[in-house]
């Protein structure tokens, strides 16, 4: 290789790096100075969804930061590990919000949200995501119906007997839109499930996160 060659190359290496150097301080840069604001973003995304189903004279707690972790599967069926949300007013525990997953939806997973206060009675749901036949499956969305605020706001195990948690096609207690019996009776037994799993895990969700043992 000639002298010029190399020169040439070395110089285009040169230029690369630079390049490559420049690109990733910049990326850098932009990563640091927009992490916060979108943080901030999702935070207040995140409440104000809370603030539908639960209101605010609930809790006077920061419920981002009061939070439990629920490993994924289980009771729930979420894929993931999800938190749980705690509402407290004057240190005692007044409400929770899960996540839970309706796996038996017509077009598969359905992510719902669910607010329930410490006496086990629902404050709201809301459907986080879904697969569901658009103008068929779509109205336990509440932006195209209010199915699910009229069929869950202040339910609970007390108030529907374990046999009626079903859509009346199926002899339970809960509405449905005519050709549309698989999404709404998804939806029914993932909060009926929801309900059980706070009953059974409320003085575990609620309790304070184990301190560290000391080894001085």
């Amino acid at each position: 290789m000639s002298e010029s060659v190399l020169k040439h190359a070395l110089s285009t290496a040169g230029i690369m790096i630079g390049f490559t150097v420049v690109g990733t301080l910049l990326l850098a840069y932009t990563f640091f100075t927009t992490r916060e604001p979108i943080a901030q973003s999702e935070a207040e995304a995140r409440m104000a969804l809370f603030r539908q189903i639960l209101p605010e004279s609930l809790h006077d707690n920061d419920l981002l930061l009061d939070t439990a972790k629920i490993a994924a599967g289980g009771e729930l069926h979420n894929r993931e590990a999800t938190l749980a949300y705690r509402a407290r007013l004057d240190g005692r525990p007044s409400a929770i919000i899960l996540e839970t997953v309706a796996p038996d939806g017509y077009s598969g997973d359905i992510k719902l949200l669910v607010a329930i206060s410490a006496d086990g009675t629902i404050s709201g749901v809301r459907v986080l995501s879904h697969k569901e036949t658009p103008g068929l499956g779509d109205y336990i969305d509440i932006g195209h119906s209010d199915w699910i605020k009229k069929n869950f706001d202040g339910q609970s195990l007390a108030k529907t007997p374990e046999d009626a948690w079903k859509v009346k096609k199926d002899g339970g207690s809960f509405d449905y839109m005519a050709g549309a019996t698989i999404t709404p009776r998804a939806v029914v037994k993932a909060v009926h499930g929801v309900l059980k799993y706070y009953a059974a895990h409320r003085d575990e969700l609620f309790a304070p996160p184990a301190k560290e043992e000391s080894h001085e």
